[in-house]
């Protein structure tokens, strides 16, 4: 569940409309300066000459001449900063105008060995798509390991959070190198859709994407697709469980468990066991109350 091909031309698009929308502010701009500032239109025009005969000379390879004109260029362009300055422009007013200057609005940046990497202005916007289609809460930049309180927490529980967290960085840690599931069990309130939270927080921002659904709200929808016969809905709800980076199945044993509810929780952790795709699992329950709950192929599973 990366970007589709749809979300990624979005993305292109967009960068196109920021270079032509630039392009026409920085056009408005020269227009402006050609009126009030009329001098500045010779010094320009002196400028390119000065240009063309620096290119004559450097192919004729006359050393001496070609730095003498590089240093009237670097002149003439000094005088033109100067003269924006005088009138009350920036010096950089005229130069290129960009959203982005790193990648100059193309979402792509060239390494020091020539290959392209995605710029972080676009990795920012992929990693905005990624959260909305994840489900993730919406409060998950505010809940996240930097904002973990061991503040109400002894005894015992505090060891257990401790150890759980330490988990937690372990499986972010390792996630593109080492195959890892997680059930976070215990009773309400002892962090455990935090911790899934605080991971999904974690990979997202690599770009990973990460899918999360109670599993309540799981199987209803599984279950409203099937009823209504709507397979296309459900055949894309299914390619997201099965293709996901990360998928995050909160609440386990809140639904109303029956046969086709066992039968899809099998299912979508076999598969992506098969894929070695990562499942994190919150859950109230034991494990013994888990074992009694669903069928002993989905215990085992889990363990």
């Amino acid at each position: 569940m990366s970007l589709t091909k749809e979300q990624y031309n979005a993305i292109i698009h967009g960068y196109e409309i920021k270079r032509l929308e630039n392009r026409k502010k920085l056009d408005d701009r020269k227009d402006e300066i050609a009126r009030n500032i009329p001098e500045y239109a010779a010094l320009s025009n002196e400028f390119s000459a000065k240009s063309v005969e620096s290119v004559r000379l450097f192919l004729s390879k006359d050393a001496s001449a070609y730095k003498s004109c590089k240093l009237e260029l670097a002149n003439i362009s000094a005088k033109k900063e100067m003269l924006l300055e005088a009138k009350g422009y920036p010096k950089n007013y005229l130069e290129e105008i960009f959203d982005c200057p790193d990648c100059q609005d193309t979402g792509y940046i060239t390494n020091s060995d020539g290959s392209s990497s995605k710029c972080h202005c676009f990795k920012k916007q992929e990693i905005q798509i990624l959260h909305k289609q994840s489900n993730i809460y919406a409060n998950i930049e505010e809940e996240n390991f930097s904002t973990l309180s061991y503040d109400n927490v002894e005894g015992e529980d505090l060891e257990h959070l401790r150890k759980a967290v330490e988990r937690s960085h372990e499986f972010v840690e390792k996630f593109n190198s080492d195959y890892h599931n997680l059930i976070f069990y215990g009773t309400v309130g002892t962090g455990k859709s935090f911790l899934s939270g605080c991971i999904a927080y974690e990979l997202l921002k690599s770009s990973r994407s990460v899918l999360y659904y109670s599993a309540k709200k799981l199987f209803d929808t599984m279950g409203s697709f099937m009823r209504n016969s709507n397979s296309a809905d459900l055949q894309k709800l299914n390619s997201d469980i099965e293709t996901c980076d990360l998928l995050i199945i909160d609440d386990l044993g809140t639904e109303f468990t029956n046969q086709f509810v066992s039968s899809s929780l099998f299912s979508i952790i076999n598969e992506r066991k098969l894929n070695r795709k990562p499942v994190i699992i919150s859950t109230n329950l034991s494990p013994n109350e888990l074992r009694d709950r669903y069928s002993d192929r989905i215990f085992s599973r889990l363990t």
